[in-house]
């Protein structure tokens, strides 16, 4: 499956599980901010992800939610160094570059966009 494929199913499993138009599902686009997906919302996008590409999806895989409940993690609304490490490992697909230049934890889910899953299925695709 070419990229071109990866990013249309992607938008797809997006716009069904928002009940949005696909037009409005761009890889630049934010999934809470700009589509205002909710976190009942997650778990429908993880559905569809894993109906479409015929992947597993563990909990807390692709939606990390610890980062939200641990102490450790964020201190003072600001998502501390270990919050970062575990950032990075749980999200490798993600793009973190810019949110370590501003870690507010309120900033966390901008990193969830649509092009972050489509990275992510890739990476998924990749390793089975």
């Amino acid at each position: 499956m070419n990229e071109k494929e990866i990013i249309d199913k992607v938008r797809t499993c997006v716009a069904t599980a928002l009940g949005r138009d696909e037009e409005e599902v761009q890889v630049g686009k934010k999934l809470q901010q700009d589509l205002e997906a909710e976190s009942i919302d997650y778990l429908d996008i993880t559905f569809q992800l894993e109906k479409t590409f015929g992947i597993s999806i563990d909990k807390d895989e692709l939606f990390p939610q610890k980062i939200f409940q641990d102490e450790e993690l964020v201190r003072n609304g600001v998502v501390t160094e270990k919050g970062l490490r575990f950032l990075e490992e749980k999200l490798p697909f993600a793009d973190l570059a810019g949110f370590k230049k501003d870690p507010r934890v309120t900033r966390v889910p901008d990193l969830f966009t649509v092009g972050l899953l489509v990275n992510y299925v890739k990476m998924k695709l990749a390793s089975s």
